[in-house]
């Protein structure tokens, strides 16, 4: 990149937006993040305002550019949460109702039905996803079906639809561009993977009109320039967008076959470049495009995630009020050796890989006299870390080969209490980056990429750096019955949620 020219990412996640610029030599000039508020209607539901993630991304932008000369922003990249989806007006680019959050569970009965009629081997072929309330697909067929200001803009063809990377890239173009980029298409329940093109046979089986949604481009590509964003010049072009995930897995470097990472956010998701070939799961793991990149074409991945990360900790700061930052965590479950019999099961919003059970709920087992505070909270880090050890061994069956080391990276990865947890509950090696800000170094990367700073993704590898690793030193019999209480606690969760 020319010296004295700035890449600026937009981090647009679950319970806030990060904005970050960084330099020629990749470091961090500025950077903001802004909370934006959660809303439940219902059990179950989860919505957001998206003109409230709207004022998140521009307070951001506001607040770096106070810090730089936004004049010298070269490009803009994109990373979002992925399965959340919107609906606004075609005409007038106003919302037409709030946002489904990924974590929303409304269309479990739906997904029943589907997967009574027999629709998931077929969906799981051409899309590489479960059906799952998860998954976009459904939430945009139950808007359709019941909310009435959907309804009659998909019947007066005045309805755009679209993830967050959609909704946030018509806003910064003043709704001159209606597009997306296939590692968020993928997530939809609507592309066909093979194809990365929206197939016909899943838009007739939700009810989705091709003419609101968005055209599926690269990943790093022209997605359209700012136009009257406070604080931002008019003109900045848009070059790269990567579902967070995925942007997550760019900027672990992860480009080679084989690597693998996870990210801890709101919840935890490992995914393995799996190189040109879409994988078949056999363990209900998910197939998904990595990013399709102009230069070197698609590259696809596996994934598992756990529903339930840093979520889990906010809860135990926000509804138990044990904790007053989620920082705390690390301190107090490390006052205690162990969990003191203490089983937490996070499954706020239903259990994810392998498992698929969105009528499971969360829970805590073992609670004696003793149990205190500081157990439940080192319960909760081992709930986190042992929902990624079942998707480890569900990804290393599918494969046939042992992973050997794992990336990690996001908000819960600087807390090494837990690092060393999740560590030795999957007995691998874990190691973490100086930059754990890898969703967002994707999305500069990708941004990068889009503006031929960069020619090739191996190009940018070059920039990641290790902080730390972590070895495991739990016994293979400690760990074999840490596990082993783990599954058979969940299996007596899911005889409740079915009994």
């Amino acid at each position: 990149m020319q010296a004295e020219r700035y890449l600026l990412a937009i981090d647009q996640g679950t319970t806030g937006t990060k904005v970050i610029v960084v330099d020629a030599a990749l470091r961090i000039a500025a950077e903001a993040y802004f909370e934006f508020p959660q809303h439940f209607p219902k059990p179950g539901w989860v919505e957001h305002d998206l003109d409230e993630i709207w004022k998140s991304i521009t307070d951001g932008i506001a607040s770096v550019c106070r810090r730089i000369d936004a004049k010298k922003i070269a490009a803009i990249g994109i990373t979002n949460q992925r399965e959340t989806v919107g609906f606004w007006s075609k005409s007038t680019k106003k919302p037409l109702t709030n946002a489904i959050v990924w974590q929303d569970r409304r269309t479990a009965p739906l997904c029943a039905k589907l997967k009574d009629a027999g629709k998931e081997p077929k969906l799981q072929v051409t899309t590489g996803l479960l059906i799952d309330p998860y998954f976009s697909g459904t939430k945009i067929a139950w808007a359709l079906e019941n909310i009435p200001a959907v309804r009659k803009a998909a019947d007066q063809d005045d309805l755009h639809i679209g993830t967050m990377d959609t909704y946030v890239v018509s806003r910064l173009t003043q709704g001159a561009s209606h597009v997306t980029e296939a590692s968020n298409a993928s997530r939809t329940l609507l592309m066909d993977l093979k194809t990365l093109s929206w197939a016909d046979d899943l838009l007739a089986e939700f009810g989705v009109k091709k003419t609101a949604l968005a055209e599926i481009k690269k990943s790093f590509d022209d997605f359209g320039k700012t136009e009257g964003v406070p604080g931002l010049p008019d003109g900045i072009p848009i070059r790269g967008i990567l579902g967070d995930q995925q942007s997550a897995l760019l900027g672990q470097a992860c480009i080679a076959e084989g690597q693998a990472k996870c990210t801890y956010g709101t919840g935890a998701f490992i995914l393995m470049n799996c190189g040109k070939v879409a994988p078949v799961s056999k363990h209900r793991l998910l197939s998904t495009v990595a990013w399709n990149s102009p230069k070197e074409g698609v590259s696809y991945a596996l994934e598992g995630s756990a529903f339930m990360a840093g979520a889990t900790v906010q809860w135990l700061r926000d509804g138990l009020k044990m904790i007053v930052a989620s920082k705390d965590i690390e301190q107090l479950a490390g006052s205690v050796p162990d969990s003191g019999g203490v089983v937490f099961v996070p499954a706020f919003t239903g259990l994810g890989a392998p498992y698929w059970d969105p009528n499971v709920r969360a829970a805590i087992f073992g609670l004696s006299r003793g149990s205190t505070r500081a157990h439940i909270a080192r319960a909760a880090l081992e709930g986190v870390t042992l929902q990624i050890a079942d998707i480890l061994e569900a990804m290393e069956k599918d494969l046939g080969k042992e992973l050997k080391q794992l990336a990690v990276d996001g908000g819960a990865a600087k807390n090494n209490l837990m690092m060393q947890i999740q560590c030795d509950f999957l007995g691998r090696t874990l190691v973490r980056p100086k930059v754990t800000q890898t969703t967002a170094m994707g999305a500069m990367f990708a941004a990068g990429l889009g503006m031929g700073f960069w020619s090739t993704l191996s190009e940018v590898s070059a920039a990641w750096e290790l902080d730390q690793k972590f070895h495991p030193s739990l016994s293979e019999q400690n760990r074999a019955k840490k596990l082993g209480d783990w599954r058979r606690t969940i299996g007596a969760l899911q005889g409740v949620s079915t009994g």
